[in-house]
């Protein structure tokens, strides 16, 4: 069978296994076997002198292929060119996996089925992007999502039951600093009045900090751009400044 090997630009789990003076040598954790190699100008975002105080051996990190050559089996990887966001979806995106596998392994388990881990995989991800995708369908769709996926009796039942307790909703928080000054004789109330609306969070002098709550990223950020349109609604007509800034 032919060495799979990861794709230019794709983020990967990479564990640092030998440093040298300009770079260091990384074993990628999603590609059995194979390694990389990342210059010491791909560690940091400005210039480094000692490689050792930016990295060191048995380290774990988040690192984009940024160049591969598969005739002469070579992968170059980088640290730097991997942002906050894109980091904590990966890791995200690693621990869904890791518990869809583990659950659905203690459902076949459970079922004392045949079938094997292997092929429920191939199966499920012949049809999902990833495994969790398949466990939260079945908790929002139930046996809808099993079309395409050969799982019957006992295993499905098991699935089901596991899905049950444990794949909850998420609940997601998208919060936002509010910064209002009001030039009227009467400014402070009108902030308050408005403000006290919507349930705001006193941080200081005109800062205000507010919070959303929803099932996932956009209707919450749906639910925020409602909130902040009434802000400003029950401003309007007055001499006031108001800006937003994302919550760091």
């Amino acid at each position: 069978m032919a060495q799979k090997y990861p794709a230019r630009d794709e983020l990967v789990i990479a564990t640092i296994t030998k440093i040298m003076p300009y770079g260091a040598f990384l074993s990628l954790k999603e590609y059995e076997g194979v390694e990389a190699f990342m210059h010491i100008s791909e560690v940091a975002p400005r210039w480094i002198k000692n490689i050792h105080e930016f990295i060191s051996v048995n380290q774990t990190h988040v690192v984009r292929v940024h160049r591969i050559d598969l005739e002469k089996a070579q992968v170059d990887v980088s640290i730097k060119r991997v942002n906050e966001e894109e980091k904590k979806r990966k890791l995200e995106a690693v621990r869904r996996n890791t518990r869809a596998t583990k659950l659905l392994g203690v459902a076949i388990k459970n079922a004392k089925s045949k079938k094997s881990f292997e092929k429920l995989r191939e199966e499920i991800l012949a049809q999902y992007e990833t495994l969790y995708d398949f466990l939260e369908d079945v908790r929002d769709e139930g046996d809808k999502s099993f079309e395409g996926i050969d799982v019957k009796g006992a295993l499905h039942d098991e699935i089901v039951e596991i899905v049950k307790k444990s794949v909850k909703k998420p609940i997601i928080e998208v919060s936002k600093i509010i910064m209002v000054k009001c030039y009227e004789p009467d400014g402070v109330e009108i902030i308050r009045s408005t403000l006290g609306k919507i349930d705001a969070h006193y941080l200081g002098p005109g800062k205000y900090r507010v919070r959303i709550t929803a099932d996932d990223y956009k209707s919450a950020n749906k639910k925020m751009d409602k909130l902040i349109s009434s802000v400003e609604k029950g401003l309007s007509g007055k001499d006031y400044e108001f800006s937003t800034e994302d919550e760091k």
